[in-house]
């Protein structure tokens, strides 16, 4: 039951897991040398993004491609929202999903047993081992679970999973090994500017 619910969140890591590799090509004509300007501001890529229907918001580097996927299930057609940013000179992509139950399942369900199935369910589908995995709360309270795995390719997600309003909210950064280890305080700072815009 859970499996066909949360099956269609998998396709996420699946979708991102594939983002290419950006490489920088040098000029086609030499540059003569210049010094930089003094002083020039640096303007940041990354922007305060609040999803359409307002329920959260969190840092993205620039605006997010978005993406919706419907999965068929025994409870009805459930939609998955997906939003997916990635800078060009990075091997990460900053992923955030979420998708609504059924009024019924979101409201009877442990939240804990949710959080449970989608973590097996994302090792599972992306052939992935966990690396590390621990309990958190959103800022207002919600409950929700850190889980971090890699795959056979070398991919390291670190997932961060909420359970709200009948509602599963996912916020993942997938790197590779060596943007894992340089980029770390930008995908803790990313993972940490996640806020849920709902009533506890």
């Amino acid at each position: 039951m859970t499996k066909r619910v949360l099956f269609s969140l998998i396709t996420i890591a699946l979708l991102c897991s594939g983002f290419t590799r950006v490489e920088a090509r040098p000029p086609q004509r030499p540059l003569s040398p210049t010094k930089p300007a003094p002083n020039k501001p640096i303007k940041s890529e990354w922007k305060l993004f609040t999803a359409p229907d307002g329920s959260f918001s969190v840092l993205m580097p620039g605006m997010p491609k978005a993406i919706t996927q419907t999965q068929k299930t025994y409870m009805g057609e459930i939609n998955l929202q997906v939003f997916v940013g990635q800078l060009a000179n990075q091997e990460v992509a900053y992923v955030v999903a979420y998708n609504d139950f059924p009024h019924s399942y979101g409201q009877m369900t442990n939240p804990q047993l949710i959080l449970n199935n989608a973590q097996t369910l994302a090792v599972k589908a992306t052939q992935s081992n966990l690396i590390g995995q621990r309990s958190i709360n959103s800022s207002n309270g919600h409950p929700g679970k850190e889980i971090e795995y890699i795959n056979s390719g070398g991919k390291i997600t670190k997932n961060r999973m909420y359970v709200a309003d009948g509602r599963l909210y996912q916020v993942m950064a997938i790197a590779t090994k060596k943007q894992q280890k340089t980029l770390s305080q930008t995908i803790d700072g990313y993972l940490n500017s996640f806020q849920l815009v709902l009533k506890k």
